[in-house]
């Protein structure tokens, strides 16, 4: 046995370790295969669900005390990538044309865990702007889609998200953002003598937020309300129309 090597490699000739690392390289080959919910766009909104953790460890930890904005700057940066992600994820999953069940499940999730910790670690952020039935009310709105959609999907029909739905996307992303700017600088230098309002973009963005998520909430539960009317009317006609069919087969005594 040559010297330093040990003696359990001795037991098997060079012509074993070679088929067992060839095994290895097929299944890693093969991991698209075999776990094809591991992908690309899932993974995307993996990482939107790891920030939201993240988020909320930058707005309520006290570890930034230069006092020049880095931590408000940080966490409107984080915000805007993760929720630039949630539309990069649905695109890159209808492109490549893998849209899984496991995407189907994180994607919604991913969206309301991010809103709920941003709105609530904002009214202890920033509470004069972004008082708590505020929170209540847009976390709401949220959880009240969610349960709609899940209703809709045990009835067999989905309901699609709405123009107004998506355009509240918008509003939420300059409303946070704006709030948590708010809290160091009330206007924002541009050029010169020009400033931004922060705090006039925040209080203004904020109040109409609240005010489509009641609207979008209204919008999404009549196209709810509607299509489970007509599943109601189609099942009693299928009601109806069994029922008439048994009477007839039914023979007289």
């Amino acid at each position: 046995m040559p010297t330093g090597q040990p003696a359990l490699f001795d037991c098997f000739p060079l012509a074993y370790w070679r088929i067992i690392w060839r095994r290895r390289f097929l299944a890693f080959q093969r991991w698209p295969d075999l776990y094809p919910t591991v992908n690309l766009p899932n993974s995307i909104t993996l990482s939107r669900i790891f920030s939201t953790p993240l988020l909320i460890w930058i707005l309520s930890t006290s570890h930034f005390q230069g006092g020049n904005g880095e931590k408000e700057l940080l966490a409107s940066a984080l915000f805007i990538a993760a929720s630039t992600t949630d539309g990069i994820d649905g695109y890159l999953a209808r492109k490549r044309g893998q849209i899984t069940t496991m995407g189907m499940l994180l994607d919604p999730l991913a969206d309301k865990l991010l809103i709920a910790a941003a709105f609530v670690t904002l009214v202890q952020f920033n509470p004069s702007l972004v008082p708590a039935w505020m929170a209540v009310v847009i976390i709401g709105r949220e959880f009240l889609v969610s349960g709609l959609r899940s209703i809709a999907a045990s009835e067999g029909f989905t309901i699609e998200a709405s123009d107004l739905g998506k355009f509240k996307m918008l509003v939420q992303i300059v409303s946070v953002v704006a709030v948590i700017l708010d809290h160091h600088w009330k206007e924002w230098p541009v050029y010169g003598p020009y400033v931004l309002p922060v705090h006039w973009i925040a209080f203004l963005a904020i109040w109409f937020m609240v005010f489509l998520s009641l609207a979008s909430a209204i919008d999404y539960f009549a196209a709810f309300w509607s299509k489970i009317d007509r599943q109601v009317v189609k099942r009693r006609r299928r009601a109806f129309v069994l029922s008439r069919r048994r009477k007839r087969n039914v023979p007289a005594i």
